[in-house]
């Protein structure tokens, strides 16, 4: 089974219902809830999402759907060691740079899931989008 991070935009997709990206975010969080993926993701992407739907919709509604989502994903921490090999990289994008050191430290991820994929051009790990991801992942 892959373990893969999954990126704001993809959370923010299958939320915000964004055509015609949610229907594989959506697609990516369902084979986590069926436990056929183990998808992770950072307190950064977690606050992220939680400050742009809180642009739309109540406090408590946003709670009660980051709980849901977090019945199916893992966090994974950023520690003192992933700022600074983040501070210390490439990339041009500091967030980008948390995100993926984080994976990285986490051991276990090879993947990065985002529609962003220029973005991750500096990782280590494999970087796809959702659709890209499932097109090469049958399952069944």
């Amino acid at each position: 089974m892959d373990n893969v991070l999954i990126d704001t935009d993809v959370l923010l997709d299958s939320f915000f219902d964004r055509v015609p990206f949610a229907e594989f975010s959506t697609e990516i969080l369902n084979l986590c809830e069926q436990n056929k993926l183990n998808g992770y993701t950072t307190p950064l992407i977690i606050s992220n999402v939680y400050y742009l739907l809180s642009k739309s919709a109540k406090h408590q509604i946003i709670i009660e759907k980051l709980k849901q989502l977090l019945n199916i994903i893992y966090i994974i921490k950023i520690d003192k060691e992933v700022v600074l090999n983040a501070l210390n990289s490439d990339f041009k994008d500091f967030e980008d740079a948390l995100q993926n050191f984080s994976a990285v430290e986490n051991g276990k991820i090879k993947i990065i899931l985002t529609r962003n994929i220029k973005d991750f051009s500096k990782s280590e790990l494999a970087v796809l989008t959702p659709e890209t991801y499932l097109k090469g992942n049958t399952r069944g």
